[in-house]
């Protein structure tokens, strides 16, 4: 498996090379109210209104010094994903033809390899749905991110509704 290797809170992540569309560098969201804390916004990505996920709220790393923990090396992490089947209909499957796009900060992006020799660990569990398996790396031991699981399915679906409809026809 091919990954992308990015640093959150000083530790390692990863996330399948075949999820990521592009890494840019940071860029500015436009708030949307009542929204958790650990998604700051939304923002523009060729035409499209794109939710941004701040990785290091969703992890429950405690914030550095307010602004001032973005850098020059902070990124914007473009991914995409199939849309999840609708809720309530337990024998729809995704539907591939509909992808979810986000946009994730990282702290920076390192690498991109080929990970090989991952560890065996638990699967998502119900407190954090979005981490998955340990991954041994030449540099250290790094775990890797489940994009599609990284925001509650209700609210998943109330962005995807909102960026939609802000699309227009």
């Amino acid at each position: 498996m091919q990954i992308i290797t990015f640093t959150v809170a000083g530790q390692s992540y990863a996330i399948p090379s075949r999820a990521v569309i592009e890494v840019l560098p940071l860029v500015p969201a436009r708030p949307l109210p009542l929204l958790p804390d650990y998604i700051p916004g939304v923002f523009t990505y060729r035409g499209r209104l794109v939710p941004l996920v701040d990785l290091g709220r969703r992890f429950g790393t405690p914030p550095a010094a307010g602004a001032g923990r973005r850098r020059l090396s902070t990124r914007v992490i473009v991914v995409e994903f199939p849309a999840p089947p609708p809720r309530g209909d337990a024998l729809a499957e995704s539907d591939p033809s509909r992808a979810v796009r986000l946009g994730l900060i990282a702290d920076d992006v390192v690498s991109i390899q080929v990970a090989a020799g991952a560890e065996p660990a638990a699967g998502p569990t119900t407190h954090a749905p979005f981490l998955g398996r340990l991954l041994r790396l030449p540099e250290g031991t790094t775990q890797v991110v489940l994009v599609e699981g990284l925001l509650p399915p209700d609210l998943l679906d109330g962005l995807a509704a909102a960026v939609a409809g802000a699309a227009g026809p």
